[in-house]
């Protein structure tokens, strides 16, 4: 499972045979997943700052019109495989089953920079089921904004590889990135955990938000991304709601 070239980043396996949906009868409201874009968002300094700008106004134009200048990897975003991996399909390549679905919400208890390892993730409760979008809350998104936001916690590769064993969909965090945090990455640093996911046609959603009152439910996920031609991924409107098992 671990057999990717680090060096010319290769391995795409293709999408996950995944059994047909079952989504359960709407318990709840749609929840906002997501943190609104705007100018002076906290981005990475791998990143730019994102520029939202007015180009017509009303009432001196006839229509307003907003020009948007942003990497697809700020704030709440969708990834696709080609991110990290050569091979691997961009944005426009995603199959429409692999942006919804049903799912769970799992919170965990993890102190900065630490490592989320298979045993903690097999304790939680409700059971992950072949063909689940795993949500995690860590409570990291109270940090929005904040240095200690990058402090976030990280998935082990075991658990990643936990993750492809059972057969879940798509990953979603509510922190900046299943991997090691940034202030934690050497000079050899290689997104192991995001290359195990990726190349196993597992989706990466990053920078969640509002998970708290759907923590430890089964859910209806939709992630409304953006179809970019060849994209490496996307903003998004991530939302959740409760459903009955």
């Amino acid at each position: 499972m671990c057999d990717l070239h680090p060096r010319n980043r290769l391995g795409w396996r293709g999408w996950p045979k995944l059994p047909k949906m079952v989504t359960g009868e709407a318990a709840g409201a749609w929840h906002d997943l997501s943190h609104r874009l705007h100018e002076g968002l906290p981005v990475p300094h791998v990143f730019p700052e994102p520029k939202i700008e007015r180009v017509m106004s009303m009432p001196e134009g006839r229509l307003n019109v907003t020009k948007i200048e942003l990497a697809c990897h700020v704030g709440t975003h969708l990834d696709a495989p080609v991110h990290l991996l050569m091979d691997g399909p961009g944005f426009d390549e995603i199959p429409l089953e692999m942006l919804h679905g049903p799912g769970v919400v799992w919170s965990i208890d993890a102190e900065p920079f630490a490592e989320i390892g298979t045993a903690q993730l097999e304790a939680l409760s409700p059971a992950l089921e072949p063909g689940d979008i795993l949500l995690l809350h860590a409570g990291w998104s109270d940090r929005w904004g904040t240095d200690s936001y990058l402090s976030n916690p990280a998935l082990s590769t075991e658990a990643a590889e936990w993750l492809v064993s059972r057969r879940v969909k798509a990953l979603g965090v509510d922190f900046a990135t299943p991997d090691a945090a940034l202030p934690r990455r050497g000079p050899d640093f290689d997104w192991r955990v995001h290359q195990i996911l990726r190349s196993n046609g597992v989706l990466i959603a990053e920078n969640l938000t509002g998970l708290a009152p759907l923590a430890g439910s089964r859910v209806e996920v939709v992630f409304g991304a953006l179809n970019i031609e060849g994209g490496d991924g996307s903003p998004a409107r991530i939302m959740a709601r409760r459903v009955r098992s």
